[in-house]
């Protein structure tokens, strides 16, 4: 017998400010159109003045505790991915543990960029098949906007904020493809591509949050050899192809991006789940909160065999492959 950490249920909170294009054309050179045509996206979320990333957080992990039907204190562990943490410590994943009311149980931070919530499904996927944990509730939440450069318009209108979360928790399987639950992951980084994409802050050199900073070219050429190359690894540990797949589920960054990822994985784009246009990139929410949205869609059902994958500044790429 196979323990397997099966997705029990998933929410996603988003901030009540819309922002759409056509609020970038009145403060830098850019339209609509462009933005559109090179990116896919049309809005974005931002959090209100005072709303932190663990407030988005605890607003996602109770919409999936809710999906789940399972009380806070059922949990054993909580793992959060973020960039954007509400201070430099405690973790922000301690923090949504008290807002919810999470009195039991361990809670942390894992940061990976855009590639954070495949790093802490891997993570958590480890706690429950060592048995160390039986439940986890995964949360991906991100304030972007307060580390963009409003007179940058290269980066910018790429980024939203937003929240999702996955509780998980031990099954039994047969040790085969049919199972519930993930399946394979795949994680990676290179340090050496440091420059293409990082914020120029932080406590030990400027001692400020810093603002993003990208070589945008650099980074879609790397993310489509290295989101396909990922899916297809994960895909192979557990002797499955792009034809088993029902459903991508792709980090949202760049609709160009997933375009092309999905033709290298051989999967047509209507099998691919898509929210950027409305959300942008919102970074280790990305993946959760298309998973949220896809259920809540009507097109992810038990059993389905979904590919998640993400790329981010490190740089750090991974997928997990798991059966819904």
């Amino acid at each position: 017998m196979t323990i397997r950490a099966v997705v029990r249920g998933v929410g996603h909170y988003l901030p009540e400010r819309v922002v759409p294009n056509s609020e970038f054309e009145q403060r830098i050179d850019t339209t609509d159109e462009w933005i559109r045509a090179r990116t896919g996206i049309e809005q974005r979320h931002f959090a209100a003045e005072g709303e932190t990333t663990s407030d988005l957080g605890a607003r996602a992990a109770a919409a999936a505790l809710a999906d789940a039907g399972m009380e806070p204190d059922a949990l054993d562990a909580l793992i959060l991915a973020t960039s954007t943490a509400d201070l430099t410590f405690p973790s922000a994943a301690t923090m949504i543990q008290s807002k919810i009311g999470m009195k039991s149980g361990f809670a942390f931070d894992v940061q990976a960029v855009c590639a954070g919530f495949v790093f802490a499904l891997a993570n958590a996927n480890a706690l429950i098949t060592s048995g160390q944990a039986r439940r986890v509730l995964v949360v991906g939440a991100e304030t972007f906007s307060r580390i963009l450069d409003f007179e940058d318009r290269t980066t910018c209108v790429l980024f939203g904020d937003g929240a999702g979360a996955v509780v998980l928790e031990a099954g039994d399987g047969t040790g085969t493809p049919a199972d519930r639950g993930i399946l394979a992951t795949d994680l990676n980084s290179d340090g050496s591509y440091r420059d293409l994409l990082y914020v120029d802050g932080g406590v030990s050199t400027t001692g400020t949050a810093g603002h993003l900073r990208m070589q945008g070219n650099q980074v879609f050429r790397h993310a489509v050899e290295k989101l396909a190359a990922t899916a297809h690894a994960a895909l192979g540990k557990v002797g499955l192809s792009g034809e088993d797949v029902d459903w991508i589920v792709p980090h949202q960054a760049n609709l160009r991006i997933i375009a092309a990822t999905a033709s290298r994985m051989q999967v047509p784009m209507d099998r691919v789940v898509v929210t950027v246009q409305d959300h942008g990139n919102t970074s280790a929410a990305s993946i959760p909160l298309a998973l949220s949205v896809g259920k809540a869609r009507g097109q992810i059902k038990t059993g389905d065999l979904i590919v998640t994958e993400a790329i981010g500044g490190g740089l750090s790429w991974g997928s997990v492959v798991l059966r819904w």
